[in-house]
């Protein structure tokens, strides 16, 4: 007697954020055990994150503000499901190729074969650099919050918050209600942009609401709130003692002991790249992003994208975007799946779609930034690479493209993978190029996505690839 269809499945799913948990709860009501994939300690991802068990006490209320409800749900639907669910807490998915993830859990590597994958991979901060944007207590935005809400403690007790986009006043919100001093949330988007989006906004009001308590929130209690900001530089030595900026051509300086900043929010792509999905630009992010259609299946058969990890869209979607993806696959194996939940998921998605387009528009990206970019400024730490040297590979013809550039100078070769200097160093050659972001490709991924120590070794019943 031939085994029945769900028992032929393995999928696996690669985040236990909002995404991924949704994901593998309509997976587990359809009877199958995904294997639930997470770099974390603990599940909620890092909108979600949770304390470490054992670690400081602090209601959810204060760990999420306005949220708490939702991170709640999400953490309790994890719970719920946790004996059904093959759960691998800081575990590494660091390659994937041949229907099958590289992974590295407590220094030993593992090959996960899987049938079908569904990658919820998350977001991390863009940034772009300035002069000083290395002086030890500069932090990005989501960094910051890390400390918030798993360390229980802040990144400086006189924190300057610099960039835009919707995590940045949420962030000095949280900063400022758990008693550190703010010293100014300083916007790189012009107020008036703001202004002409509201109307757009309105498609959710209540998010709207949210971001409007923020900013009255901060100005009631004195915080300094300016629009149309630029960076010079960070003053100190071993660590911050003062950000200076420009707003409309004027040089002001505000004494702190540590910057927060972040120009929003860039996908986290690498694996959807190593399974082979197809790519395409995105203007909205300024991002290569892998195809998806509207239920989350990707160019590869079996593969499926959900939340920010495949376009940036908040925690509400990533939610909508897991569940959907989870009936696609079920529908995609032959197997039940609830045709008007389908519908409604569709739905909703369509409106954050509206709304998230609104925002793009009212926290513009601050496009002029990567001309007024020192030669000596850093861009690539790990390899030393500075904006003068990717100018000038592209400026002499050396490089058109970002992977020749990376070939040059080594920008995107260290530790981080280009993570973190990727969106600097495409901004710094279209700029150099007199062309887009779209015109210089992509940084093509390389496993591993994140370092390995020299000393893993492979789990018993798998190597490594």
């Amino acid at each position: 007697m031939s085994a029945a269809p769900h028992t032929l499945l393995k999928p696996v799913i690669v985040g236990a954020g909002p995404a991924g948990i949704r994901a593998a709860e309509a997976l587990v009501a359809a009877g199958l055990r995904p294997v639930v994939i997470d770099e974390a300690a603990r599940w909620g991802g890092q909108i979600y994150r949770q304390p470490p068990e054992g670690g400081f006490v602090r209601p959810k209320s204060a760990l999420y503000g306005f949220e708490a409800g939702k991170a709640d749900a999400v953490h309790r639907a994890m719970a719920t499901i946790r004996d059904r669910v093959d759960y691998r807490p800081r575990t590494l998915a660091w390659n994937c190729e041949e229907r099958a993830l590289d992974l590295l859990c407590d220094g030993a590597t593992e090959v996960l074969p899987f049938s079908h994958l569904i990658l919820a991979t998350g977001a991390t901060d863009r940034v772009l650099p300035f002069p000083g944007w290395t002086t030890p207590g500069v932090f990005t935005l989501g960094g910051s919050q890390v400390a918030l809400k798993f360390q229980g403690c802040a990144v400086g007790r006189r924190v300057t918050f610099l960039g835009t986009g919707p995590l940045l006043y949420l962030v000095a919100y949280q900063y400022l209600k758990a008693g550190v001093e703010v010293a100014g949330v300083f916007d790189t988007a012009p107020f008036d942009a703001q202004a002409r989006a509201a109307a757009g906004m309105l498609r959710d009001p209540a998010t709207l609401a949210k971001g409007l308590c923020y900013v009255g929130w901060l100005r009631a209690h004195g915080v300094t709130i300016r629009n149309n900001v630029r960076p010079v530089r960070v003053e100190g030595g071993e660590r911050v003692e003062a950000l200076v900026w420009t707003q409309d051509g004027r040089e002001e300086r505000t004494p702190c002991d540590a910057v927060a900043f972040g120009l929003g929010l860039r996908s986290e792509t690498q694996l959807a790249d190593l399974a082979g999905c197809r790519f395409r630009f995105d203007a909205m992010d300024r991002a290569w992003l892998p195809e998806r259609d509207p239920a989350g299946r990707s160019s590869v058969a079996g593969v499926y994208l959900a939340g920010d990890g495949s376009g940036i869209a908040g925690a509400d979607a990533a939610e909508a975007a897991g569940e959907r993806a989870a009936l696609a696959l079920l529908e995609d194996a032959g197997l039940a799946f609830a045709h008007e939940r389908a519908a409604t998921l569709d739905h909703k998605l369509a409106r954050i779609a509206a709304f998230r387009r609104a925002l793009s528009a009212a926290f513009p990206f601050p496009d002029d930034w990567a001309g007024a970019i020192a030669d000596d400024t850093m861009v690539c730490r790990c390899e030393g690479v500075t904006a003068g040297a990717l100018r000038a590979v592209a400026t002499t013809g050396q490089a058109r493209e970002i992977n020749r550039a990376k070939a040059l100078t080594r920008a995107g070769m260290g530790r981080c993978q280009g993570r973190m200097c990727g969106a600097a160093t495409t901004e710094l050659l279209a700029r150099a190029l007199g062309t887009g972001p779209d015109g210089v490709g992509r940084l093509r991924a390389q496993p591993p996505i994140k370092p390995l120590p020299v000393a893993a070794e492979p789990a018993s019943g798998g190597s490594a690839s």
